[in-house]
């Protein structure tokens, strides 16, 4: 453990440390009004927070080239989770969508193993078939079979900013592998059409787009969360209205402490909280790209790489729907949103990344 990215470590635990605290600051309104117990929110996630921490200093003795041996295993397995939970009786419905397993007190979401999952089957693919990626019918469509699967089933739920986290972290990793630019030109064409028939199959995506172009149009409905969100935003200022004092938690916001809790950062610690969690993220992705760049090993190489990217298009993802430059997606901002699925597989992913960095850094 002497050579594990220091930089990167530091980084993931005080970005997360910070993540529990604005859970508790955006959540104990909620909280006490719904469960009696303002900590409800902030004591679960610092379990999983705790898992995650354990789940780090396990996975560090651990040589990421064991993923290598059982990448076909952990995609067969989350496949099999992402059919189980379209199942009556065994999946639960949440806002709408059935993308969750029951346990206990807890939620699982299956397609947050599927993130990982992708990029670590993409990556063993990539890795022993380079000189087939020049022929894009025997090297590339196996591999955007199989994606398309992992989509389809995800968007069968639905959850489409998942589903879109999977494909264009995929589409990365076949670029920088070098796959010819042709190719990302004829599929930016097919993926914007199958955007427009995805809009179409589901009316409720329609009202986002509109609500997105004019959130005044539905104030009290579709144009409702990014109002509320640019409500909070507005007043932060420099500073912020200190931690705590929040006024968009008190019930405008609807579940502030899930995919919209950037807003509350903003509010409470302003343009100077915002600066830091930038920093943080920006650290956390330079280092990522670093230990990508400097790993000899091409298995190794590519997951460090689509880690990294998957990282930071969600984060980038959620801020751009927070602040109203795309519509609503659902997606949670990596560290900080509630939720332990995203929270654990976040940590999961740091891990691995920092075992990388441990065989590999220089």
């Amino acid at each position: 453990m002497k050579r594990v990215d220091w930089i990167l470590l530091i980084g993931v635990i005080i970005i997360s440390l910070f993540g529990l605290l604005m859970i508790y600051s955006a959540s104990y309104v909620w909280a006490e009004y719904k469960f009696g117990d303002p900590y409800k929110f902030v004591k679960t996630q610092a379990l999983f927070l705790l898992l995650g921490y354990i789940l780090i200093v396990m996975m560090l003795r651990v040589p990421y080239t064991k993923y290598l041996s059982k990448a076909n295993l952990i995609f067969g397995v989350c496949f099999l989770l992402l059919i189980l939970v379209l199942i009556p009786g065994i999946g639960t419905v949440r806002n709408g969508s059935r993308s969750w397993f029951g346990i206990g007190g807890f939620g699982v979401q299956p397609s947050e193993f599927a993130k990982l999952g992708m990029i670590i089957f993409t990556s063993k693919y990539l890795a022993f078939n380079e000189k087939a990626l020049k022929d894009i019918k025997k090297g590339v469509l196996p591999i955007l079979g199989i994606l398309m699967l992992v989509f389809g089933l995800i968007m069968l739920q639905p959850d489409f900013g998942t589903g879109v986290i999977i494909v264009i972290s995929i589409i990365a990793l076949l670029f920088v592998s070098g796959v010819k630019m042709g190719f990302f030109i004829k599929m930016g064409f097919l993926g914007l059409l199958g955007v427009v028939g995805l809009i179409i199959m589901a009316p409720y995506r329609m009202k986002r787009i509109v609500s997105f172009l004019n959130p005044w149009s539905d104030p009290l409905g579709s144009g409702f969360q990014i109002i509320q969100s640019l409500y909070a935003i507005g007043p932060g200022g420099l500073l912020g209205l200190g931690l705590g004092n929040s006024i968009q938690k008190h019930f405008y916001l609807p579940e502030p402490q899930t995919d919209f809790i950037f807003a509350i950062i903003s509010e409470e610690f302003g343009f100077v909280g915002v600066l830091i969690v930038a920093t943080l993220f920006l650290v956390i992705i330079y280092r990522g790209f670093r230990i990508a760049i400097y790993c000899e090993n091409k298995f190794g190489k590519y997951l460090a790489f689509g880690i990294t990217f998957q990282l930071a298009f969600q984060a980038l993802l959620n801020l751009m729907v927070v602040v109203g430059l795309i519509p609503v997606t659902g997606v949670t901002l990596p560290f900080l949103s509630y939720g332990g699925s995203s929270l654990l597989i976040t940590m999961l992913s740091m891990s691995i990344l920092l075992n990388i960095s441990k065989y590999n850094y220089e």
